[in-house]
């Protein structure tokens, strides 16, 4: 198998009030591009855990107290040479100070024999 990775899937974790605006920033900046389509994305309701230390500023909850958010794991494509782009979008846009944020690169069908 000769592996290259182009593509990978971004994973980030959104209060509900605020998945449409950061769907809409990291798609208008080229993620989400699925042949002739743009805007994929999947969206998932989930409920997220954290406890913010003293040095933290949450925008939800109170520091040192364990909190329970109910959330939307937002999932998307991107092409690699955009990601740095695509990230810059998403955390300007994003109401945390730190958002959970996976990137798990992807294999195309081409590789496979």
């Amino acid at each position: 198998m000769n592996v290259n990775i182009n593509k990978v899937k971004i994973i980030v974790t959104v209060p509900l009030e605020n998945v449409e605006e950061v769907r809409n920033a990291v798609c208008n900046v080229g993620a989400g591009v699925i042949g002739n389509y743009t805007h994929c994305s999947m969206s998932t309701k989930c409920i997220g855990t954290f406890k913010p230390n003293d040095n933290a500023n949450p925008y939800i909850g109170e520091n040192n107290k364990l909190e329970f958010v109910e959330e939307e794991k937002l999932e998307f494509v991107c092409i690699c040479s955009l990601v740095k782009k695509v990230l810059a979008k998403l955390r300007e846009v994003h109401p945390y100070e730190e958002p959970a944020i996976d990137i798990i690169p992807l294999l195309d069908e081409s590789d496979f024999e």
